[in-house]
């Protein structure tokens, strides 16, 4: 009876194939329209993506409207910035990856659909896209601070967005009006093959599955010619089973339950492979309906069934012949709908856990590894051995004695774990210290070994809980390692224990440890295959090998050593490969010195030079450098090996490792340098290859030779990025001659189309342009440079050259443009010159010389050439000597730094004086002193810690420093021109002017000014601020840190050297205004005449310092006297706070009397202000606010003008004696 109901319930079933398949969540043979302004498709907040430090994006992408479009956007959580993201205008297209934009001209048009992949490694840094398949850019980019995309963002699809309060709100512009499908990504770099077979395979990261997204748009429609036809899948769900039988055994495997179950629904097309089962649990992960009302029932006086379970199972599914994605998966999913009854147990599947994944491929499935005898030993002399990790013998999977009928050894397994925890504490070093732990944790019982263990720590800052980083502060770590099992237990166990020993909490007295994620993938890596190596330590063979196990021969020379090769399982791949062969127990059978005797032939070339490679990394190996002799025996046999025959390109890539190697050594190679760089070029010229190009690189060296058809040249352009002399350049070619350096390129040389008419005659099948980068001087030494005793000219780029079949090419009538950047940016009086070398100068040894080029200075970090024939071309750095010392330039650095800080005590100190005391703030020359003391306070501060901020290499946190300290020094600036205008007002303009809101407009004026200023460039240009070292600030700060500051040199002039220069110039008019004015009322009044010079003096040296008089002495750090204007100006500028406390505090009566009033009890305060010695003010708020007589430096018996406040009862007078 229930074979018959399963029957009809599977024809039932295949029947809801002719509807939509409503129950199945797949977006496979579906298309999103974008065809509104408001259309938002976005992740599900609940999918997060994981830190990737590798992956691939695919999607399918059509256009019906042409314009600027989005395809998808990736942010960082409250990123502002294109994590990674798709754009473009038109039919060019745009690929962001870490703020790093990537663009592609005139490669798409409407109306058809495009496959569009990026694909990225973390280890190599290379990023690349694909279009149809097909390679179009390839771009190595700079290690970002993180070194994987940011996890848990927040990804849209047609439109960009922002995340506010919480949501993802779009953004306008760039929208696209088109239609998108397939979008995928996976935890990989997926290979330029893999990609043009156009796989079917889901994403193991991102699947094309509606439970993924959320939308708020139009639902997603099918298309038939999204159609993709595959073989392999991968179903997922959870089961819920129950026995309605009181009576009945249990089933013993659920494996064979859940075999029989699919065996019997699926018809014969589909064939099932490996099944896993999860261990059954009470608890259900999601049921449908059915299942829930069963657990709902109310239960009888029998025990529960130990079968009524849930289990998540997977299983392995191929499909013959190849079928369309949405079919199958529809297909599938209507065939588990039903119920199945076998054996009286019930089967149902979660409709909404149902998975059907298309896949790559099968898991490998491991295979028995040959049984080894340890107590064997081999007479045969080069015989290998099996290094094996020592581990338990005689242990079961219990802990008691092993089955004699088990077998005894079997292959390991392996596990990839990725590890995130928190570390509390201050441990000296708290890598070692987690490494340390893991290794406790989970070989403690020796069943387990550590592998490739990687720990880095998550240094993202939560900038909530500020800049300051104490000792006790967590740090969060990401862990990846392989963990190595000995065959001792079985797979799900391993996984546990592994968990349970990383998840338990760790405490000791200086640390906690404790892990917030684990996760534990079993990998199977294959064996190492048997291979064969000739070296110059003899023949060796090394058999099939397990993955980490050491293979150990037998050393021709001397026997009594051992040679040894590891199987290597790679943290990045997850796959094995050959390390390198040990042999450094082992001796050369021949020596550098043995090459002599070697004849080279074509048919032996290529084992020559592999012969030259072991001898020359043997002898390195040992020694730092190779003796003249060796070096000379080196070279004469390369060149023989390049003029004996045509080079293969590996054999060319091992000539070019071989000099690149003797380069970074300490070799004198000066003395065969010409020989060298003709070797160089007539290997370049013999290499035989079949493509148009082909390029070998190797340390601080490039070759790059392409192959020109008559008549089809019409100029090139070849580019190189090097990022360190121990890495492998990167090589640019662009088939058009291209005035603009290329992107992201250290050293560009592009050939104009006119250099076709001096090609060597003759040439009817091909002419050859060859292109060299060196990045290393060891072959352009020239002694006119080298043999200066202080040598004020550097090599200041690399060198790159061009020729064509090394004929001599000069007098270009279009010139070739090499542009290169410079190792070290040019200073202010510093000047560059493009040079080439000159193989003729210095007898022969060659040298530099700037005859037939032309310099173009670009920007301080690169220079444009422009010269007239090919060969090798450098930059010169012609380094101004200025008459600042170092040891000038530290002195000055170090009293900036002290005089800063000097004054910020002693502004501190004056502001809590004036704050303190009312009595003393009551007039308005002590409140615009309050102002002035509060913002030259902000400019020290804001000095003393930039140096510092800016070390955090954060982007927001540098401009907000660079805008802050800019905004402190133009509010100084500012409130000192009102000091000047105060006492204009109150000495020089008439008696009794009314100003309602004095110092209310003051305020507005003083803080106004600077935020108007600040705010336009912030609105303008934000990244006009940034980290640099601006010629500005080397003025007060001799050094070369990072320093947040204005970049822009317009910006600078403009808003700091012109605003101040004008302050100044009216301030010194003000200066001498005051002066005179107070000179010609002593003259009017004889008790005045009673002043000492001392006194006159300290009233002169108080209006310089409120007046900053003394920042006018940048202008004047010129000339010979330069050096003596910056001490001065360092030291009166630095401690202008202390001058302010000097002058206004310490040196004034009434403040004196007011602290010694605090402290001592019994001295009443005078209620004058050293600028008021008759009324005080009342509220500055008052609409009777009249500007009377003041004095700031008058004395107690000089005629005095003041601002006073007429609401404090007393009548103005025009003229009152102190």
């Amino acid at each position: 009876m229930k074979s018959s109901l399963t029957f009809c319930g599977i024809l039932m079933a295949v029947c809801l194939l002719c509807s939509d398949a409503s129950d199945s969540h797949s977006l496979w043979g579906k298309k999103v329209k974008f065809a509104g302004p408001r259309c938002l498709w976005q992740l599900n907040p609940n999918t997060a993506v994981p830190a990737l430090k590798e992956l691939t994006v695919c999607t399918l992408l059509r256009f019906t409207i042409v314009t600027e479009w989005t395809g998808f956007v990736y942010k960082a959580p409250g990123g502002r910035r294109i994590e990674l993201g798709l754009q473009g205008t038109g039919g060019n297209v745009s690929v962001f990856l870490f703020e790093k934009q990537v663009n592609l001209k005139n490669q798409l048009t409407s109306g058809k659909w495009y496959s569009i992949c990026v694909t990225w490694s973390g280890r190599t840094q290379n990023l690349r896209v694909y279009i149809n398949g097909d390679s179009k850019v390839e771009v190595l980019l700079d290690p970002p601070s993180s070194q994987h995309l940011a996890p848990n963002g927040t990804l849209t699809l047609g439109r960009s967005h922002f995340v506010s309060n919480g949501g993802v709100q779009l953004e306008s512009g760039k929208e696209l009006m088109g239609e998108i499908g397939l979008f995928r990504m996976w935890a990989r770099e997926w290979s330029a093959e893999e990609i043009k077979g156009e796989s079917c395979a889901d994403g193991d990261v991102l699947s094309w599955d509606i439970r993924q997204w959320e939308y708020k748009c139009p639902p997603p429609v099918p298309d038939s010619s999204l159609h993709c036809a595959w073989s392999l899948y991968k179903i997922k769900m959870w089961t819920f089973m129950d026995l309605p039988q009181r009576a009945g055994n249990c089933p013993v495997s659920l494996e064979k339950v859940t075999r029989n179950w699919l065996e019997n629904i699926f018809p014969r097309n589909i064939v099932v492979h490996d099944i896993s089962v999860s261990s059954p649990s009470r608890s259900c992960h999601v049921v449908n309906n059915s299942a829930a009302l069963h657990m709902q029932q109310p239960q009888e006086s029998w025990a529960f069934s130990v079968c009524d379970k849930c289990f998540s199972s997977e299983a392995y599914v191929s499909v013959d012949p190849a079928t369309p994605v949405d079919m199958v998966q529809a297909n599938i999913i209507a065939l588990l709908n039903v119920t199945f009854s076998s054996e009286n147990l019930n089967l149902t599947a979660d409709t909404y856990s149902i998975s059907i994944l298309p896949i790559e491929s099968f898991p490998a499935e491991s295979e028995p590894a040959p049984t080894i005898s340890t107590a064997a030993t081999t007479t045969v002399e080069t015989g290998p051995t099996q290094s094996l990790q020592t581990r338990p013998g005689n242990v079961s999977t219990t802990g008691g004695p092993l089955d004699l009928n088990e077998t005894a050894v079997g292959p390991d397994k392996f596990f990839r774990v990725n590890l995130n925890l928190i570390l509390t504490g201050s441990p000296t070093n708290p890598q070692d210290v987690v490494k340390k732990w893991v290794k406790e944790q989970l070989e403690g019982n020796r069943t387990m070994t550590v592998l490739n263990f990687i720990i880095k720590e998550d240094d993202r800052r939560d900038m909530g809980q500020g800049l300051m980083i104490t000792p006790s502060q967590q740090r969060k770590y990401n862990c990846t390692f392989h963990v190595q099992e000995y065959n001792i237990n079985t797979v799900e166990i391993t996984k546990d224990l592994i968990y349970a020993a990383l998840t338990s909490k760790y405490e000791s007295d200086s640390y906690i440890i404790q892990s917030t994620a684990v996760l534990i993938k079993q990998i199977v890596p294959e064996d190492c295959l048997e291979e064969s190596t000739s070296t110059i330590y003899g023949e060796y063979f090394w058999d099939t090998t397990f993955p980490e196990v050491t293979r150990e021969m037998v050393c021709r020379k001397p026997k009594s050593e051992r040679a040894y090769r590891h199987c290597k399982l790679d943290i990045e791949t997850d796959k094995t490969s050959w390390a390198e062969p040990n042999m450094t127990n082992c001796k050369p059978l021949v020596t550098i010195s043995d090459l002599e005797n070697i004849t080279v032939t074509a048919s032996n070339a290529g084992e020559v030079v592999d012969m030259i490679q072991g001898l020359v990394d043997d002898q390195l190996g040992n020694s730092p450098e190779l003796s003249s002799s060796d070096l000379g025996a080196v070279v004469e046999k390369l060149n023989e090996v390049v003029d004996v025959s045509n080079i293969k390109p590996t054999v060319g890539a091992d000539i070019v490792n071989i000099v690149a190697d003797i380069l970074l050594s300490k070799t004198e190679i000066t003395p065969v340098a010409g020989i060298v760089l003709n070797l160089t070029e007539k290997m370049g010229n013999h290499m035989d290859f079949e493509d148009e190009s082909a390029s070998v690189t190797a340390p601080s060296l490039a070759l790059s030779m392409v192959n020109i058809a008559p008549g089809e040249f019409s100029g090139l352009t070849f580019g190189v990025s090097s990022i360190s002399p121990v890495h492998n350049p990167e090589i640019f070619i662009d088939p058009c001659f291209v005035s603009e350096p290329l992107p992201d390129s250290d050293a560009t040389i592009s050939l104009p189309a006119a250099l076709h008419d001096l090609f060597p005659p003759g040439e009817v099948k091909r002419t050859r342009i060859q292109f060299q980068f060196y990045g290393t001087a060891e072959l352009f030494q020239d002694p006119d440079i080298n043999n200066e005793t202080e040598s004020t000219t550097a090599l200041n780029s690399y060198i790159v050259s061009a020729s064509v079949n090394s004929s001599h090419i000069s007098n270009l009538k279009d010139p070739v443009v090499v542009t290169l950047n410079h190792q070290r940016a040019k200073q202010q009086n510093d000047n560059v010159r493009c040079v080439f070398w000159d193989f003729r100068r210095n007898a022969g040894q060659g040298g530099w010389n700037s005859r037939g080029c032309e310099t173009r200075s670009i920007s301080p970090n690169q220079t444009s050439c422009r010269c007239d024939h090919l060969t090798h071309f450098a930059v010169l750095l012609d380094i101004f000597k200025g008459d600042i010392s170092e040891t000038d330039s530290q002195v000055l650095t170090v009293i900036s730094y002290l005089g800063c800080g000097i004054s910020s005590i002693f502004l501190g100190i004056t502001l809590l004086t004036y704050l303190a005391f009312d009595k003393l703030r009551r007039d308005y020359p002590s409140k615009i002193l309050i102002n002035l003391s509060a913002a030259l306070l902000g400019l020290c501060m804001l000095f003393l810690l930039d140096s510092w901020l800016s070390s955090f290499s954060n982007y927001g946190l540098c401009i907000a420093t660079a805008a802050s300290l800019h905004y402190f020094l133009l509010a100084s600036f500012t409130w000192m021109g009102l000091e000047a205008v105060h006492m204009y007002l109150a000495l020089v303009k008439v008696f009794n002017i009314y100003v309602p809101y004095y110092i209310l407009k003051f305020c507005a004026v003083g803080w106004g000014i600077p935020l108007v200023i600040v705010s336009l460039i912030l609105a303008i240009d934000k990244d006009a601020y940034g980290s640099t070292v601006p010629e500005m600030a080397n003025v007060a700060l001799q050094s070369t840190d990072q320093f947040c500051w204005l970049q822009n040199d317009v910006y600078i002039y403009v808003t700091v050297v012109a605003f101040f220069l004008l302050i100044l110039l009216c301030n010194i008019s003000v200066f001498i205004v005051v002066l005179i004015q107070i000179k010609q009322m002593r003259v009017n009044n004889s008790s005045a005449n009673n002043r000492t010079s001392l006194q006159n003096l300290r009233a002169v040296a108080s209006l310089t310092v409120l007046l900053g008089l003394t920042w006018g002495m940048g202008f004047f750090s010129v000339g010979p006297g330069r050096v003596a204007m910056l001490y001065l100006f360092c030291i009166f500028n630095t401690l202008q706070g202390f001058f302010i406390f000097l002058f206004h505090c310490l040196m004034k009566e009434n403040v004196r009397k007011q602290w010694r009033d605090l402290c001592c009890g019994h001295l009443r305060r005078n209620d004058h202000s050293d600028w008021s010695r008759s009324v005080s003010v009342g509220g500055g708020h008052g609409k009777n606010n009249i500007l009377v007589n003041s004095d700031s430096v008058a004395s107690d018996n000089t005629t005095t003008r003041k601002v006073s406040d007429s609401s404090t009862g007393s009548p103005p007078n025009n003229h009152q004696m102190a």
